[in-house]
């Protein structure tokens, strides 16, 4: 009979155990999967930011000696991501590519000036950061024009602010449901054990000692949801990248290891703290308060 008895409390205690695990990993694959969200918003958000340019045109009559020396002084700089230079020649070229004829046998000339395409860093990718930059570039003689869009760079500037605010909002939600699920989840685990903890008490056990098993099975239990977490992260970034083949170029390797560490540590830190406080909770309470 005590056997039988012993048996039914270690499988509501096993099956205890494994639904808070699975509780819990799927609150952290939650977390996990909002983090690369974030992550991919802000990557997205630079490259998007790393398209944006303009253009220096360049007085006529500058060598192409002169615009390499400039094009030299702005890949220095730490505004820019990159440039490409084109002479007169190429722009004539592209210019009679898209209009289908050659126009300059038309003209007798070549009105088109030499160029330099600029892209900025995703940090400068704003109007006030452009117009300092066209200031410095006005200082050089071989430039004659800094042409850019500003419409179009406010433009991409509030959508992007917008979308990060959206997303921040929303992550701030989930991390707060979040903690609420695993409080709630490691509450009713630890509240299933009330009676063993009153009656470790009642044998003249110390709080930490009777706090020290509990504590060290919620940073297993963290463990073992964080892997299971991690696996489903893992088989979902596969299934999606099978469908979109870029994704794991936007999201490098470092960044999605970053994730499962930050989802690990999180996991732990916060079952931890939530079987701290119920523990606690139940060794306050008289032996007549565990009924209620």
């Amino acid at each position: 009979m005590a056997n039988s008895i012993n048996r039914a409390t270690k499988g509501r205690l096993r099956s205890s155990y494994i639904s808070s695990i699975i509780s819990i990993s799927l609150v952290l694959f939650t977390l996990g999967l909002l983090g690369i969200l974030v992550i991919t918003a802000q990557k997205l958000s630079a490259y998007v930011k790393e398209n944006i340019g303009f253009d220096i045109y360049l007085n006529e009559g500058v060598s192409d000696a002169d615009a390499l020396y400039l094009k030299k002084q702005l890949d220095a700089s730490i505004y820019i991501k990159s440039t490409q230079y084109f002479s007169q020649q190429d722009a004539a070229k592209m210019m009679a590519n898209e209009l289908g004829e050659d126009f300059i046998a038309y003209l007798g000339y070549n009105p088109l000036n030499a160029y330099i395409e600029v892209r900025l860093k995703a940090d400068y990718a704003n109007n006030d950061s452009i117009a300092r930059i066209e200031s410095w570039l006005k200082r050089f003689p071989q430039v004659k024009e800094v042409d850019y869009q500003r419409s179009l760079i406010n433009l991409v500037n509030d959508n992007v602010s917008r979308i990060g605010l959206v997303i921040l909002i929303f992550a701030g939600l989930m991390l707060f449901i979040s903690l609420v699920l695993i409080n709630n989840t490691i509450r009713l685990s630890v509240y299933s054990k009330r009676f063993i903890i009153n009656t470790m008490k009642l044998v003249g056990a110390g709080w930490g000692f009777i706090r020290q098993p509990f504590l060290l099975k919620s940073i297993l239990h963290a463990l073992y949801a964080s892997f299971i977490a991690i696996a489903l992260l893992i088989g979902l970034l596969y299934a999606i990248n099978k469908e979109v083949a870029d994704l794991l170029a936007i999201l490098d390797p470092l960044s999605i290891m970053l994730v499962f560490v930050a989802i690990t540590v999180t996991g732990i830190v916060i079952n931890f703290l939530a079987t701290l406080m119920a523990v606690n909770k139940f060794l306050r309470l008289s032996a007549d308060d565990l009924y209620y």
